[in-house]
């Protein structure tokens, strides 16, 4: 059985609307293209206290742990643009992403983190990739390299769309009761390009959350 195939069909099939909304024809010419989609959605206030647990909160980001295993390896190699707001909502789309993760390595949908940086469809789709692996019995091991990243604001000001590739050919299944890596011969469906929706929470000086999660599998501008 191959390690990614089924949690990102998975997550596909949940957002399959969306998919065809954001990769539609590629032309950047297209005034709908110019407009972020989800930019009128208001953030919601996490549907679970985001404590922070292990280390001070001052050592973590908004005061909310999503620290990940030492072989569980998330690398974005990406400049922050200069503009301070669209920095934060960069720095919080990366911690959607660990929160993601950190629910796999845990088992669950419900850790503080995913609480955190996840509203609406974001959550939604936060929560189908985290059972994925969980259905399958695995955790994940090796390398996530996110790269080639670029943000955007909405004219009204209350959402960043942030947008990069993603590489996860060396990010690979691991059987959680055996300990088994699941191994995947190179595939084009490796390269992702990923647009996240994120909105500022209103009851946080600081935090942003994901409220939307557009796909492209194997595109070919990542690869």
């Amino acid at each position: 059985m191959k390690r990614r195939s089924l949690p990102v069909a998975a997550a596909l099939a949940a957002t399959a609307a969306l998919l065809l909304t954001a990769c539609g024809s590629g032309d950047d010419k297209s005034s709908d293209n110019d407009k972020i989609a989800g930019a009128d959605q208001g953030a919601e206030k996490p549907e679970k206290s985001a404590e922070p647990s292990g280390a001070p909160a001052e050592d973590k980001p908004d005061g909310v742990d999503v620290s990940l295993p030492k072989d569980m390896n998330l690398v974005f190699d990406w400049k922050k643009p200069k503009d301070k707001t669209e920095a934060a909502a960069m720095d919080d789309a990366a911690n959607y992403l660990r929160a993601i993760y950190r629910g796999v390595d845990k088992r669950t949908t419900k850790d503080a983190a995913v609480a955190a940086y996840a509203t609406g469809e974001g959550l939604h789709y936060a929560k189908v990739q985290i059972n994925e692996w969980i259905k399958g019995g695995w955790t994940a091991t090796g390398t996530r390299r996110h790269y080639d990243a670029t943000t955007r604001s909405a004219p009204n000001g209350k959402s960043v769309e942030v947008a990069f590739c993603a590489d996860t050919g060396k990010f690979l299944g691991k059987e959680v009761k055996t300990g088994k890596v699941l191994k995947a011969e190179p595939s084009a469906k490796d390269f992702g390009y990923y647009k996240i929706v994120m909105v500022k929470l209103p009851t946080s000086e600081s935090l942003w959350q994901a409220s939307k999660v557009f796909v492209e599998t194997g595109a070919e501008q990542c690869q």
